[in-house]
């Protein structure tokens, strides 16, 4: 079965190293990329194409519910 792929986006860096940590321990998920804004989260998903975007929607720099849509 193919694993689940999961975008981490959050402008704090620790918690995307801890958050990535704790779903590599998952066998069927795998951290595909990591993004620091709203924009460079918008990219990611362009050139990954993730299962799943993690979002920190309070995030300075993009609405997330409006760029995130669908």
């Amino acid at each position: 079965m193919a694993k689940i792929r999961v975008l981490l986006v959050d402008d704090n860096l620790s918690f995307r190293q801890r958050m990535g940590r704790l779903l590599g321990l998952q066998p069927d998920l795998e951290v595909a990329g990591e993004a620091a804004d709203g924009l460079e989260a918008i990219e990611r998903v362009r050139a990954l194409s993730p299962d799943v975007v993690l979002i920190d929607f309070r995030m300075s720099g993009l609405d997330g519910r409006r760029n995130f849509r669908g």
